[in-house]
């Protein structure tokens, strides 16, 4: 603890860096200061950090600037959280013990199979954050270009499962769903998870924050009620309710997966084996039992085409098979977005919209919630088979669905209206014509520059489908920014590409 003003021998006064690591916890030291030059401490130095009991690894990053004093080690906002400062509480630094797991990242890298006890000890470390991002990257790289077999690829999710926490639940079939991504606006599962739970089955939805699109699940239920649930909260809301929709970075559900992630984004390398080890590996955590998985593919969707889709499932429901899954998986058309809404609020709206079966509705996001809906009903054995669709139509058109999503947000803490932009910005067909194709990727990008998802409200409106005649002048896409100086770099984006929006001449 802090004595008179200084610290003991040894050790180093707590400073908060106010910098933000995203997951990785770092530790700030001077160069030159007594603990640095004792121990020896190089740039890139995996080290411990100890305060009161607790032991946080961290990254070591030298210092030789006057903002850090001699006697001040300055922690990452992840390690500050972790350890749970004030500001000058004493500290230890001291050298990471040597990792037992390493020497199975070395023997991936150089082609050896690894077996479950192998890529536990590899999974426990990652969890608790003990490996460097270059080990990361070096893991994750080994692990891509299909160099991890289908016996890898179960032990990795079941490590993935076993590291962290998994819940339990009384009831059974518990059904779950997931998206692998790609496409904007595809928010069906806020529509999905009412619609089953109405009709009785139950559907505990854990879902993700963005990473690189304009908004995820979770981003897009918080607009409408709280996401940030402990499992007491989940357990309590889905027994009163059917099912919930929740944050799963709140219940420490398979915690490697979001360190590996926030990896693999930055190198671009997101491999099937990867992908299906992550999927799964949440949906056991959860404890579903039975899984529909939606694979949109299109030329702009993360799966570009039908034969990688029929190998994507393929690895789905095998490695489902392995860790006590049922899954199955749904090819969907990937080639535009869903809805009209790209970003959280401009979801949320979408979403609302269905469920309050308004005549402007969008019909694709209805029809493909619908679709799944019915699936899962079928998949649970609450309706017969080819029967399900009707099922679901008829829960939600008879408003059963809506009544069922607004008490799922009042057990989560409370249905609220999203946030609306301040500024807007339409940009419009330059000639006439049809829509000949839509950008995915290139539309995500423009709703991210815009804002989204850091403000709930930001983002893009697609005012068009694939197909439809446009005439000159006529509204494209319009987009929402809560600042003017985003809206006019989103815009100055747009303009600056080959059409996002490709119009075809009649």
């Amino acid at each position: 603890m802090v004595t008179n003003g200084s610290v003991l021998p040894g050790r180093l006064r707590a400073r908060r860096a106010l910098i933000d690591t995203y997951q990785q916890p770092v530790v700030y030291m001077r160069s030159d200061c007594a603990v640095c030059l004792a121990e020896g401490f190089e740039a890139q130095a995996q080290v411990e950090v100890v305060f009161d009991g607790r032991q946080v690894p961290a990254t070591l990053h030298r210092v030789d600037a006057d903002w850090l004093s001699h006697d001040e080690a300055a922690l990452s906002e992840t390690a500050w959280q972790l350890l749970g400062l004030q500001g000058g509480e004493s500290l230890q630094v001291r050298h990471a013990r040597p990792l037992e797991s390493l020497k199975f990242l070395r023997a991936k890298v150089y082609g050896r199979k690894l077996d479950y006890d192998s890529m536990h000890a590899l999974i426990d470390d990652i969890g608790h954050g003990r490996l460097s991002d270059l080990h990361l990257a070096a893991f994750v790289t080994a692990c891509a270009g299909g160099r991890l077999d289908e016996p890898e690829i179960v032990a990795l999710t079941r490590a993935m499962v076993d590291v962290g926490h998994r819940i339990q639940w009384p009831l059974s079939p518990v059904m779950d769903k997931h998206c692998v991504g790609g496409l904007p606006g595809n928010r069906t599962t806020l529509l999905v998870v009412p619609i089953v739970a109405a009709c009785g089955v139950v559907m505990p939805k854990t879902s993700s924050r963005a990473i690189t699109s304009p908004a995820g699940t979770a981003d897009t239920m918080e607009t409408l009620a709280p996401v940030t649930l402990d499992e007491a909260t989940m357990r309590r809301v889905v027994e009163r309710e059917g099912g919930c929709i929740a944050w799963g970075g709140s219940a420490r559900l398979s915690p490697a997966d979001d360190v590996l992630i926030r990896v693999e984004r930055p190198l671009d390398l997101d491999s099937e084996a990867q992908l299906v080890a992550s999927v799964l590996s949440k949906k056991a955590a959860v404890g579903s039992e039975r899984v529909l998985i939606d694979v949109p593919v299109g030329p702009t969707a993360k799966v570009r085409s039908s034969a990688a889709a029929r190998s994507l499932a393929a690895s789905l429901v095998s490695v489902g098979a392995a860790i006590g899954l049922q899954v199955e998986v749904v090819e969907t058309d990937g080639r535009q977005p869903v809805g009209r809404g790209i970003g959280p609020a401009l979801e949320a709206l979408d979403v609302m919209a269905v469920l309050h079966r308004r005549s402007d509705a969008p019909q694709d996001l209805r029809e493909r919630a619908l679709m799944l809906a019915g699936r899962l009903l079928e998949m649970a054995g609450r309706a017969a088979h080819g029967t399900g669709l009707a099922l679901a139509t008829r829960t939600l058109d008879s408003g059963l669905a809506l009544v069922k999503f607004i008490a799922i947000c009042e057990g989560q803490g409370g249905l609220r209206e999203p946030p609306r932009a301040q500024h807007t910005e339409v940009v419009a067909a330059a000639g006439a014509g049809r829509v000949g194709a839509i950008d995915n990727r290139r539309l995500a990008r423009a709703a991210k520059l815009a804002g989204a998802p850091h403000d709930p409200a930001a983002g893009a409106v697609i005012h068009v489908r694939l197909g439809e005649p446009v005439a000159a002048g006529q509204p494209l896409i319009t987009l929402h920014s809560q600042a003017p100086g985003q809206l006019a770099y989103a815009l100055a984006y747009v303009n600056s590409q080959t059409p996002i929006v490709a119009i075809d001449p009649t």
